[in-house]
């Protein structure tokens, strides 16, 4: 475990609720993953993210998720893919990463607290 948190750090953690609208097989990763496309709602737009699922998932089950992501980190190049967001899921080195999801209908943006 790392070294506690300070309250003002997680303050500048922006978490929003996206919907997962598309999501295909990403062959040029290192390892297996998709790439997703989530709608963050009109302030934060679409966003393209890189995820380990495949697993738990197929991108077909992916479509319509509500799931959670993290929207102020800086993009970050992984292969040919820039990903803007990072969305948050459980590692199960077991089973597979489990998505945290919003298991309500709430609006693409809706900031985490």
């Amino acid at each position: 475990m790392g070294e506690p948190l300070k309250w003002s750090e997680f303050e500048h953690v922006e978490m929003h609720v996206g919907e997962v609208k598309t999501a295909q097989e990403f062959p040029q990763a290192r390892k297996p993953a998709y790439i997703l496309t989530v709608d963050f709602g009109p302030d934060l737009g679409i966003k393209k993210t890189s995820a380990q699922l495949t697993e738990r998932y197929t991108p077909e089950n992916l479509l319509g998720r509500k799931v959670i992501g993290v929207t102020n980190f800086p993009p970050k190049q992984i292969g040919p893919l820039q990903s803007e967001c990072l969305i948050l899921g459980a590692l199960d080195t077991e089973a597979g990463t489990a998505l945290l999801e919003v298991p309500f209908d709430v609006k693409p943006g809706t900031r985490i607290a």
